[in-house]
C-alpha cells in the first residue's frame, strides 16, 4: 500500500481467521517480517489507533524519527519495541481498525503480535519473570496455608524485598502486587456447592463456576459474593472438579505450549459440564474472553473448545439474560450511591453490551460514571519494570474521570485493574475512595 493512503474499510462486522500456530510458517522469521512489514505500513497510512496503547505511538514514533520518514527507515530489529508495547487487550481489533476481515487487507494487529511474541520466545527462551508471573497455579501454591501467607504477603509489602524483586526479577517497585489469601475460594466453596445442588434445582438454571486463579487464590471474596447472588436468586451451582490457570497469562507471554498444556487440563472437564447444561461463569473477564475466543481460535477444529466456548458466559451477561427471562430477583435492599465504573477492554471485547452497567443501573438511589477507557494494567504488563510508567500513563483518563465524579465506590469487572486504577487515584489525585467488584456491588445491594 502507497504510504499516507487511506482506503475505505468493510462496513461488515468483524470476523476473525484461527491462530494458525501449528503450521511452520507460522514460525518462519522471514514470513513473520514479512508479514509486520505489510500491517506496520498500512497502520502507518492509517493512524486511527494512535490514542489506545503504546504499541502505535511506538511504531509512528519509530517511521517519523527514521531516516526516510517511512517504515523502510526502521532498522526491523526496533520492531520488537512495538510488539512488547501490545498487551493483547484487543480494542484496536474489535473497536478502530476499519481493515479486520473481511476486508480484503485482512488485519489482526493483536494476533500478529501475539505471533511476532511467540516466535521471539521460541528463538530467546523465556525471560524468569515472565515464567514466574505466567505460572499462577506455582505461586497459588502460597495461598491457603495462613502463616505462611500473611508472612509472604507481609514481606512483599516491604521496600527492601520490593528493590530485591525489582532488581532481580524486574518487576517494579511501585506496582500494585495481589497478595495471596489465607484460605482459598475453593477451599471454602466446595461444600456449599454440592450441598445445593443435591437438593435439587430452584430455578429453571444452573451454573458451574469456573473460579479462575486470582479468585482462588488471591480475592476469594467476589467469588463468595457471586455464590451469594446465585444463592438468593436460587440459581444451583457446582464448582467445575478441577481446575489449572485458564491460560491468558501464558498467551500474553507468547506462551503457546503452555497455553496447550493449561487447555489440556480444563476444556475435558469443562466440555463435560457444558454438554450436561451448565452455564459455565468466570469472575475475570480475561478468563471468559480466553474460552469465549482465543482458546476457539488457537483450537478451531476441537468439538470440546467448541462446546464450552458455548457454555462460557459473563455473570452479568448471564444474570441480565435471566432478568429478561424474569428470573431474575430484584428485591434490592440499599442503594450504591455514586458509582465510578471503568468497562475493562476484555469485558468490552466480548460483544456482549455493557451488562454491568445495565444490571447496576437497576438499582434503586444508584448512579453510574460510565468510563470505556483502558485501566492500562493490562494483565502482567503492568507490574513490570520497564512498562510500570506506560501503564500509568495509558491509565491516567480513566484516574481523572474517577476523581472527578468524587463516587461513593470505584469499581472494574477485572480487579487487577481496579487496583492499577486504585492506585493511580491515590497516586495522581490523592484520593482512595472504597474499590469494590460489581459483584461486590450487586451482593451488597442485595443485602445478603
Amino acid at each position: 500500500m502507497p504510504s499516507g493512503t487511506i482506503r475505505e474499510g468493510s462496513l461488515e462486522a468483524p470476523t476473525r481467521h484461527p491462530l494458525d500456530w501449528k503450521n511452520e510458517a507460522f514460525w518462519d522469521p522471514a514470513a513473520l517480517d514479512e508479514e509486520l512489514d505489510r500491517v506496520f505500513e498500512i497502520c502507518h497510512g492509517c493512524r486511527r489507533c494512535v490514542s489506545l496503547c503504546g504499541a502505535f505511538p511506538k511504531l509512528f514514533d519509530l517511521i517519523d524519527e527514521g531516516d526516510t520518514g517511512e517504515l523502510d527507515g526502521v532498522d526491523k530489529a526496533r520492531y520488537a519495541d512495538v510488539v512488547d508495547q501490545c498487551y493483547l487487550c484487543d480494542m484496536c481489533y474489535m473497536t478502530k481498525c476499519p481493515y479486520v476481515p473481511p476486508h480484503e487487507w485482512n488485519l489482526d494487529f493483536p494476533h500478529l503480535m501475539l505471533r511476532a511474541k511467540a516466535v521471539a520466545r521460541r528463538r530467546d527462551g523465556p525471560k524468569l519473570r515472565d515464567t514466574i508471573l505466567s505460572s499462577t497455579d506455582k505461586t497459588g501454591m502460597f495461598a491457603g496455608i495462613p502463616v505462611v501467607t500473611q508472612t509472604i504477603n507481609a514481606v512483599n509489602r516491604t521496600r527492601p524485598m520490593r528493590a530485591v524483586m525489582e532488581k532481580t526479577l524486574g518487576v517494579d517497585r511501585k506496582a500494585w502486587l495481589p497478595e495471596f489469601a489465607t484460605r482459598k475460594f475453593r477451599s471454602a466453596a466446595g461444600s456449599a456447592s454440592a450441598h445445593d445442588v443435591r437438593d435439587g434445582a430452584r430455578s429453571p438454571g444452573k451454573v458451574a463456576l469456573f473460579a479462575t486463579c486470582y479468585i482462588n487464590y488471591n480475592e476469594p471474596g467476589i467469588g463468595h459474593d457471586l455464590v451469594a447472588i446465585l444463592d438468593h436468586n436460587g440459581i444451583p451451582w457446582v464448582l467445575a472438579d478441577k481446575e489449572a490457570c485458564c491460560g491468558m497469562p501464558k498467551l500474553e507471554q507468547g506462551d503457546l505450549d503452555g497455553v496447550e498444556a493449561l487447555k489440556a487440563i480444563n476444556v475435558p472437564r469443562l466440555a463435560s459440564l457444558a454438554r450436561d447444561g451448565y452455564a459455565i461463569l468466570t469472575g475475570v473477564p480475561s478468563c471468559t474472553l480466553m474460552y469465549k475466543q482465543e482458546l476457539p481460535m488457537m483450537f478451531p477444529d476441537d468439538p470440546d473448545v467448541a462446546a464450552v466456548r458455548d457454555a462460557m458466559w459473563d455473570p452479568f451477561e448471564y444474570l441480565v439474560a435471566r432478568h429478561k427471562d424474569g428470573l431474575l430477583k430484584t428485591d434490592f435492599a440499599s442503594g450504591l450511591g455514586k458509582v465510578a465504573y471503568q468497562v475493562p477492554c476484555h469485558g468490552r471485547v466480548q460483544n456482549v453490551g455493557r451488562k454491568t452497567e445495565a444490571l447496576l443501573q437497576m438499582i434503586p438511589d444508584t448512579t453510574l460514571e460510565i468510563i470505556e477507557r483502558c485501566s492500562g494494567h493490562a494483565g502482567t504488563f503492568g507490574v513490570k519494570k520497564e512498562f510500570h510508567a506506560m501503564a500509568m500513563k495509558i491509565g491516567r483518563p480513566v484516574f481523572r474521570r474517577m476523581a472527578d465524579a468524587e463516587p461513593d465506590f470505584i469499581s472494574s469487572d477485572c480487579p487487577l485493574g481496579g487496583h492499577h486504577i486504585a492506585q493511580g487515584l491515590s497516586e495522581q489525585h490523592g484520593k482512595t475512595p472504597p474499590l469494590a467488584h460489581p459483584l461486590s456491588l450487586l451482593r451488597k445491594a442485595y443485602g445478603v
